[in-house]
């Protein structure tokens, strides 16, 4: 049986006979999002590296259709979401990092015009035909920050380490110019130093 998720079809055949896909698939289903992740978490001792991560789940459903009445504008809405381990870029150490998309596109061909639709992104078609994996891999890849960090501060170690270096004390901290205005005196006093 086929995956309509993985088949390459026509996106008017989709739009035309209102295609939903339901999915619950695993990040290693996604070969890019996958390798990029990989990459992410190879900055970490080996020990450190989550063993399940490429087990985390992407799941959501799609729903294509038309924009307008005539039938000419292919459009896709859905739902994707994903819990990844990344590596935070504080106190680089591995966490899990949840990413939601919720795309409203029209899918048009390069040279294709949507007038009366400004409220909707245009998601550009190389080919008419497309595979909607490809379609929300490259979603959830582009909802991935460029640096990611622990939303919770109570969780990141680089921001625990500095609270407790702040809480033993405020006189080890070094204020380069603390002594300034007492040098400048002092200069002015005895210029030969």
């Amino acid at each position: 049986m086929s995956n309509p998720l993985r088949d390459r079809r026509p996106v008017t055949e989709l739009a035309a006979v209102g295609q939903v896909i339901e999915f619950a698939e695993q990040i290693s289903a996604f070969k890019g999002l996958a390798a990029i992740l990989e990459a992410d978490l190879a900055a970490l001792d080996p020990e450190k590296i989550p063993s399940a991560w490429r087990e985390s789940s992407v799941s959501g459903w799609l729903q294509f259709g038309f924009a307008d009445a005539a039938g000419r504008v292919p459009r896709l809405a859905g739902s994707a979401d994903m819990t990844v381990a990344t590596v935070c870029q504080r106190c680089l150490e591995p966490f899990e990092l949840k990413i939601c998309v919720e795309p409203e596109l029209l899918l048009l061909g390069a040279d294709a015009v949507a007038e009366g639709f400004e409220d909707l992104e245009v998601w550009e078609l190389d080919e008419q035909a497309v595979r909607p994996q490809d379609i929300i891999e490259e979603l959830l890849t582009m909802a991935m920050p460029f640096s990611a960090m622990h939303d919770n501060m109570a969780e990141c170690n680089a921001l625990l380490s500095a609270d407790s270096s702040a809480d033993e004390g405020v006189e080890k901290l070094v204020n380069p110019f603390a002594n300034l205005r007492s040098q400048m005196k002092q200069n002015e006093k005895d210029p030969d130093t």
